[in-house]
């Protein structure tokens, strides 16, 4: 379980440099990468404003990017890491796509849906259910979030 522990932290420090490639631009700073049988195969960021897009979240892009990757639209045997827990919308392309593990950093207690605000997983509505693990490199995820909106209240 350590070995395990030592690889998502690995793949959270991924996603937190696509987080700080998205405060660069203006966006909100949420990473998110997808492995896949190992292998890292999509890497992106929030770019909703860039892309004029309320659907451009990090999960959804790195969701598309996979799925053209792997020519599939199924990602079984495929690991999501995003630095903040996802919302509804995310949450539902996650079960869309078959996502086998959903990895997350901070906890978002105003939208996240695994967990803060709402436990979608436990939900007897949906055919699929992802491994959740939240909290890896929270203190991390969540600083460079609360950075960026101090930065935008000055």
């Amino acid at each position: 379980m350590y070995d395990e522990i030592i690889i998502y932290e690995n793949w959270m420090k991924t996603a937190l440099k696509q987080a700080e490639t998205s405060a660069k631009i203006g966006e909100v700073p949420i990473g998110a990468m997808i492995v896949h049988k190992g292998e890292i195969i999509a890497m992106d960021h929030n770019r909703t404003i860039l892309d004029n897009d309320p659907t451009s979240h990090a999960e959804l892009n790195v969701i598309r990017q996979a799925c053209i990757e792997i020519d599939n639209y199924r990602l079984v045997e495929s690991t999501l890491v995003v630095t903040l827990e996802p919302c509804a919308m995310c949450y539902g392309a996650i079960i869309q796509s078959r996502i086998s593990t959903l990895i997350f950093g901070a906890y978002d207690l105003k939208t996240g849906v695994c967990g803060s605000c709402l436990s979608l997983q436990d939900s007897d509505c949906f055919n699929h259910r992802p491994k959740i693990i939240g909290g890896i490199l929270e203190d991390k995820c969540s600083l460079v979030l609360k950075n960026f909106f101090k930065e935008k209240r000055v």
